[in-house]
């Protein structure tokens, strides 16, 4: 007695899946095309081969899979509610977006690690952070990502889909866990690490302006760092915490939240896959001249991968 049975109901569906296509496919686009800008980036230009971009590299092909996986095949179930959803499938879904979407949060973390190390410790900085520990890195955000997502889905097995449908947020006992470990931690983590670099990077500027006497080449020094964190903190805050903050009040029940609004939530933090070349890449020059370099098809004319960017 399925409803979509109905015309009526299936009119809606019609509707709902022409507007949550057209979303989905657009933020797909973006998605994709700006990673994998960063992606070519990092693999072809031999000076951008540092520690440092290899975690932008991490960073940019989680969120490259964030696009080209996860956002489709979640549009595609979730209006599944217009024929029978595959078990299996939504259960694939879920472990994807888990997975991708923790090693994107981590990948930022490692990211804020890195600053930190650079702005707090110039010094030592590239003997600490070297190739090896950066890989290391990596490695340990994906596997986190990997065992959390595996766990989660493992212990959800045998939750029936509500009506038939692939739902892209389901209440369990395992949501506000897993939100601790995929966002929580890693949240205060770059909040702390980042107010921190903050901090420093303000007593380094008063030491230039004792040394070079200049009040402008200090405003010019604080206004960058402040505007820098400021963006970098405010769209991680702003695309993840509506998401997991009602996932937070929705477990304990004392806030009447609908699952459509958490849903709608969640389309705003897959959206932070698509400003984190925005954030972390175009905001470096060699970057902006690497894709100058990729968009002119200057690089499909000869072997520009000794190029000067810096």
């Amino acid at each position: 007695n399925d409803l979509c049975y109905s015309y009526f109901y299936r009119s809606s569906c019609t509707v709902t899946s022409y507007a949550l296509n057209v979303v989905a496919v657009s933020l797909s686009i973006l998605i994709i095309c700006g990673n994998l800008l960063v992606i070519i980036s990092v693999v072809y230009f031999k000076q951008l081969h540092t520690p440092t971009n290899y975690l932008i590299l991490s960073l940019a092909v989680t969120d490259l899979l964030v696009g080209a996986l996860v956002l489709p095949f979640s549009t595609i179930l979730s209006l599944s509610s217009c024929w029978n959803s595959s078990y299996l499938l939504c259960k694939m879904r879920g472990l994807f977006d888990i997975l991708l979407c923790a090693s994107s949060i981590l990948n930022l973390s490692c990211i804020s690690i890195d600053r930190y190390f650079a702005v707090c410790h110039p010094l030592t900085y590239r003997s600490k952070i070297n190739v090896c520990f950066v890989l290391t890195m990596i490695l340990v955000s994906w596997t986190f990502s990997a065992l959390l997502s595996i766990i989660i889905t493992v212990r959800e097995i045998g939750n029936k889909i509500p009506s038939g449908r692939c739902m892209i947020f389901v209440a369990t006992k395992e949501s506000m866990s897993g939100s601790v470990f995929a966002f929580y931690i890693p949240a205060i983590i770059i909040f702390t690490i980042y107010l921190r670099i903050l901090v420093v990077a303000k007593k380094q500027a008063r030491r230039i302006q004792n040394t070079m006497k200049s009040e402008a080449a200090l405003s010019k020094m604080e206004n960058k760092a402040n505007k820098t964190l400021t963006v970098v903190m405010g769209v991680f805050l702003m695309c993840w915490t509506p998401y997991f903050s009602s996932i937070g009040f929705y477990s304990m029940g004392k806030f009447t939240i609908p699952v459509a609004m958490i849903e709608g939530f969640k389309w705003l933090g897959w959206s932070n896959s698509m400003l984190n070349p925005l954030v972390y890449a175009f905001f470096y020059r060699w970057f902006r001249r690497a894709f100058a370099n990729i968009f002119s098809g200057k690089i499909f004319q000869g072997d520009f991968s000794n190029t000067k960017l810096l």
